[in-house]
């Protein structure tokens, strides 16, 4: 009874950054629950090993990725979505910063999801070079070159879009 109680504690205090985390990388609220959902199963199943290792956050965020590429591989992931309305938040933040969330949201979902989630790594769950390598499974030089290229592809597209809007 005690693994659960260490479990439930563990998990209590941390849903809210995984669910951010998980939004980042796939850009949509309601996969984003997928994914914590199968990230909480999946540390469950293997808790009495995962509860003594030194970082399980880390172990977390791995199973996020690895999730959310595994769920991209999947045939009915490549359905395009309708444009519908949104639910109404409880708290509507000011207009500029809506438009500007939901413009890098945008360019965000643009980038392949190696790319996007070697961005939310780095700089949301703000992990090292090493660290980002680890939870991705490859080699620190692969990190580097996805984020400078993810980066890029970034600027690219922020550079259009801010032109576009000018004219």
């Amino acid at each position: 009874m005690g693994d659960v109680d260490e479990y439930r504690e563990f998990v209590a205090g941390r849903m809210d950054g995984w669910r951010r985390t998980a939004y980042l990388l796939c850009g949509d609220w309601h996969a984003a629950d997928d994914l914590v959902s199968i990230a909480l199963v999946r540390l469950y199943r293997h808790w009495g090993r995962v509860s003594r290792i030194e970082h399980p956050e880390a172990y977390v965020r791995q199973i996020l990725v690895r999730a959310m590429l595994n769920e991209r591989r999947r045939p009915w992931r490549r359905e395009q979505p309708v444009t519908a309305v949104p639910d109404s938040p409880s708290a509507v933040p000011g207009p500029d910063r809506v438009a500007d969330e939901q413009r890098f949201m945008a360019l965000l979902s643009e980038l392949p999801p190696r790319r996007r989630a070697v961005l939310v790594l780095r700089y949301f769950c703000d992990l090292s070079v090493e660290e980002t390598a680890a939870q991705l499974g490859c080699s620190t030089g692969t990190v580097k070159s996805q984020t400078s290229r993810a980066l890029e592809a970034l600027r690219v597209r922020l550079d259009a879009v801010l032109v576009a809007e000018e004219v």
